[in-house]
């Protein structure tokens, strides 16, 4: 799905691309970008939910610069695609986010290599190549930007059956810090956010969900989308200029004692 636009001016504009854009996280994360001002080019695998998707934001925005993109965010050929799309209807792109991810659960001693390869392709593959395309646009045309990942609590502290999820959050951790390293000096920072427990349109398919992570948490409650948003917001705004190859925590303070659910 592509809207068929034309060019929209954004040469004072920020725009950001967000992958897994359809639903929970990457949506309200693309509802405060707009809000902020920005124009986003929305990502994610599912077309009836980036339909359902666009059909929101037109009550919400309606004249908000959004662009649609329909494919798989782990596919390098889509990556591509997606930045030459994002390149072609505004100018440019100053912040990448890449939020697609998915999680299979298992046992390590029965876990299935189709399962790991889907782990790695979205988890890892897609935020990788994605950064590393974003990286080359922005030091060709010499220009700042913000690169943000998309982590777990999983990537920190042990949970049963997510061995494998909990690998590639880790993983995506310590992308951050080495690139953070390695693009500062062209102007790009690099960091990751690592949400607890989150009520999304997943979660709640689970109806004890809410109830259960709140009783866990310090804080009494689990987190929401806009609570990773407002994460989000601020490591791609100008007061995070200084922060890069860091990981925040956005959890209630599960972490800090870390009790698994019943």
């Amino acid at each position: 799905m592509v809207n068929k636009n034309k060019m929209t001016n954004t040469t004072q504009i920020p725009v950001s691309i967000i992958t897994g854009a359809a639903t929970g996280i990457g949506y309200q994360l693309a509802l405060r970008l707009l809000n902020l001002g920005h124009a986003v080019v929305l990502n994610d695998v599912n077309s009836q939910s980036l339909s359902d998707c666009d059909s929101r934001l037109k009550v919400q925005y309606p004249d908000g610069a959004v662009e649609l993109v329909v494919g798989d965010a782990g596919n390098i050929e889509h990556i591509n695609e997606l930045m030459t799309i994002a390149l072609t209807r505004f100018g440019r792109v100053d912040n990448v986010i890449a939020n697609a991810g998915t999680t299979t659960f298992g046992s390590f001693l029965d876990y299935q290599p189709e399962q790991l390869e889907q782990l790695l392709s979205l988890n890892i593959k897609g935020s990788f190549f994605l950064a590393q395309r974003f990286a080359k646009e922005l030091i060709a045309q010499r220009q700042r930007g913000r690169i943000l990942f998309m982590s777990s609590v999983t990537g920190y502290q042990y949970h049963p059956d997510l061995a494998a999820y909990g690998m590639t959050k880790a993983a995506l951790r310590m992308l951050a810090r080495s690139l953070g390293a390695e693009l500062a000096s062209y102007g790009i920072t690099v960091n990751c956010i690592a949400p607890g427990a989150t009520i999304t349109e997943r979660t709640e398919e689970d109806p004890d969900y809410a109830d259960t992570w709140s009783a866990i948490t310090p804080t009494g409650r689990a987190s929401t989308p806009d609570d990773i948003a407002s994460a989000a917001c601020f490591l791609l705004s100008p007061d995070a200029a200084q922060i890069t190859g860091q990981t925040l925590v956005v959890d209630g303070g599960w972490t800090l004692t870390s009790p698994i659910k019943n």
